[in-house]
C-alpha cells in the first residue's frame, strides 16, 4: 500500500490521538476547570469524534489488505470503528457535569475516552496476534484509569482494582495461548496459522487448550461467564459514564475479535470452538438473567443484564458455523444485536446518570415515582428495558430475531429455547423497574436533566425505534461488513 492509502486507513485514528493531546495540552494550561473550560474542552472532544467519524465515513479507504501486516482496514473493521466512535459520542454528551463535585481533574477524563476509543479501533482491525495483544492492553489500561478515576471514593478504587486483577489474570491466559499457536506455526498472522496448524503433527492436540486460553481473555472483555465476575462490582463502583462506555464498547471490541480470530485462524477447529462457545452461551445468559432477579442496585442489575445480552449475542457466533447461507448468517445477527444494543443500553444509562445526579442514588427503589418527577425519563427508561426484553418494534427484538432466527435455521432448536426462556425470565426484572417509575409513590421534587442528557436520551430513543420499525439498512450494513470473514469461513 502507498503512504497516502496508508494515511487514509489510519486517518481516523489519526484524529482521535491528535484530539487526545490537545485535550491534554489544554487541561495542562488552565489546570483547574471552571464550568465554561469544561464546556470548552467537551465541545472539542464530541468535535474530534464527530470528526473522525466523518472521515471513517467519507474519506476511509477499505481494502481487503493488511497494513504492514498488522491492521486489516475492511468494512468489519469499519463497522466497529463506527460503533466505538459512535457510542463515545453519546457517552462524552452523558458524562458533562457528571464528575462536578466529585474530582477536579475533569479535562483528563474526557482526554481518556478518545484514547479508550483509539484502542478499540485498533483492537478490531488487528490482523496478528502481537498487534492484536499490545491493541488489547491499551484497551485495558486505559479503562483501569477510567473506571478508578474517582480516587477520592472507596468504591471506583475497588472496582479499579478488582477490574485490574482480573484483567491481568486474563490477558497472561490470553498471551499463554497465542504463544502456544505461535510456537505451533511460526507465525502470528491471523490468515497463516490456519493452513500453518493444519500441517503442523502437533497443531490438532494443541488447538483446543489455545482456543480455551484466547477465550479467557476475549470473555474477560465480553464478561462471559466464567470470566464475568469483575463485571458487577466494576459497574457498581465506575463512575456511571464509564459504566455506559464499558457496557457497549469493550464488549463489542471483544466480539470483533473473538470472531476475526476464530474464523480467520481456528475455522479448521469449528467442532471444538462451537461446542465451547454454545455452552458459555447458555450459561452466561442464564447465571446472567437470575442473578439480575435479586438486585436492589439499577448499575448492578444493568451489570448482569449485559452479561445476559453477552450470552444472546453469542448465538449468532456459534450458529455461523453450520455453513448455511442465507439473510440469517449469524455474524450479521451480531453486528445487528451490537448496533441496537449500543443506543438502547446507553440510553438507558443516561436515564441512570439523571436519576443519580437528582437523587445521589441508584437503588432501584429510588425511582419510585419517576413518571410525576420527569416524566421524559421515565417514558425513555420504558421504551429502553422493552427493547432490552426484546419487544416487536424496538432495536433489541431485530437483534434477537437475527441471532434466534440463525440458531433455528441450522437446527440449534435447544440454544434457541434456552434464549427465548431466557428473555422471558429477563421480563421480571426490567419491569420491576417499570413498576418502580409507574405505579409506586415516591418523591415529587422535579428532576432537572442536563440538556446534553436530553440529546442522548432522544437520540438513543430516535434510533431504538428507527431500527426496530424499519432495520432493512442497518441489516444491509450488518451483512455487508460480515462478507469477508464470511469469505475467509
Amino acid at each position: 500500500m502507498s503512504a497516502v492509502e496508508i494515511l487514509q486507513a489510519f486517518a481516523p485514528e489519526l484524529v482521535l490521538f491528535l484530539g487526545a493531546l490537545v485535550l491534554l495540552a489544554l487541561d495542562m494550561a488552565w489546570r483547574r476547570l471552571g464550568e465554561g473550560k469544561e464546556a470548552t474542552i467537551l465541545s472539542l472532544a464530541v468535535a474530534f469524534v464527530i470528526l473522525s467519524l466523518l472521515v471513517l465515513l467519507g474519506f476511509g479507504k477499505a481494502s481487503a489488505l493488511p497494513i504492514w501486516g498488522m491492521l486489516a482496514s475492511d468494512q468489519f473493521a469499519f463497522f466497529f470503528k463506527g460503533l466505538a466512535l459512535i457510542g463515545t459520542g453519546l457517552v462524552l454528551l452523558s458524562s458533562y457535569r457528571y464528575l462536578e463535585g466529585h474530582t477536579p481533574y475533569r479535562g483528563e477524563f474526557y482526554a481518556f475516552l478518545l484514547l479508550v476509543t483509539l484502542a478499540i479501533m485498533l483492537v478490531v482491525g488487528a490482523v496478528n496476534l502481537l498487534m492484536l495483544y499490545l491493541a488489547f492492553e491499551f484497551l485495558s489500561l486505559t479503562s483501569y484509569i477510567l473506571v478508578g478515576y474517582l480516587r477520592e471514593e472507596g468504591k471506583s478504587s475497588e472496582a479499579a482494582i478488582k477490574y485490574f486483577l482480573y484483567g491481568v489474570t486474563a490477558s497472561a491466559m490470553m498471551l499463554y495461548g497465542i504463544s502456544l499457536l505461535y510456537g505451533v506455526t511460526g507465525t502470528l498472522d491471523l490468515v497463516k496459522i490456519g493452513p500453518a496448524l493444519a500441517s503442523s503433527g502437533a497443531g490438532s492436540w494443541l488447538a483446543f487448550p489455545a482456543i480455551v486460553l484466547l477465550l479467557a481473555g476475549f470473555g474477560f472483555k465480553i464478561a462471559l461467564v466464567p470470566f464475568h465476575q469483575w463485571s458487577p462490582d466494576t459497574y457498581e463502583g465506575a463512575p456511571t459514564p464509564v459504566t455506559a462506555f464499558l457496557s457497549v464498547g469493550p464488549k463489542a471490541a471483544g466480539f470483533a475479535v473473538l470472531a476475526r480470530v476464530f474464523i480467520t485462524a481456528l475455522s479448521r477447529f469449528q467442532p471444538e470452538w462451537v461446542s465451547v462457545l454454545a455452552g458459555i452461551s447458555m450459561v452466561t445468559m442464564t447465571l446472567g438473567n437470575l442473578v439480575a432477579l435479586r438486585q436492589e442496585n439499577i448499575k448492578r442489575m444493568l451489570a448482569y443484564s449485559s452479561i445476559a445480552h453477552a450470552g444472546y449475542i453469542l448465538i449468532g457466533l456459534v450458529c455461523l458455523v453450520s455453513g448455511v447461507t442465507s439473510n440469517f448468517t449469524g455474524l450479521n445477527g451480531v453486528l445487528i444485536y451490537l448496533l441496537a444494543y449500543l443506543f438502547t443500553n446507553l440510553g438507558a444509562f443516561a436515564v441512570v446518570i439523571a436519576v443519580e445526579r437528582a437523587t445521589g442514588s441508584n437503588r432501584i427503589a429510588d425511582y419510585a415515582g419517576l413518571v410525576k418527577r420527569e416524566p421524559l425519563l421515565a417514558g425513555a427508561m420504558i421504551v429502553f428495558l422493552l427493547s432490552l426484553i426484546g419487544i416487536p418494534g424496538t432495536g433489541g427484538f431485530v437483534g434477537k430475531f437475527f441471532v434466534f432466527g440463525a440458531a433455528i435455521q441450522v437446527q440449534f432448536y435447544v440454544l434457541a429455547l434456552v434464549g427465548v426462556i431466557n428473555s422471558v425470565i429477563s421480563a421480571f426484572y426490567y419491569l420491576n423497574v417499570v413498576r418502580h417509575m409507574f405505579f409506586l409513590r415516591g418523591e415529587e421534587k422535579p428532576i432537572a436533566v442536563e440538556p446534553t442528557l436530553k440529546w442522548v436520551i432522544v437520540a438513543s430513543l430516535i434510533a431504538v425505534f428507527v431500527i426496530g420499525l424499519y432495520p432493512h439498512p442497518f441489516i444491509s450494513l450488518g451483512t455487508k461488513a460480515v462478507q469477508i470473514l464470511g469469505a475467509a469461513f
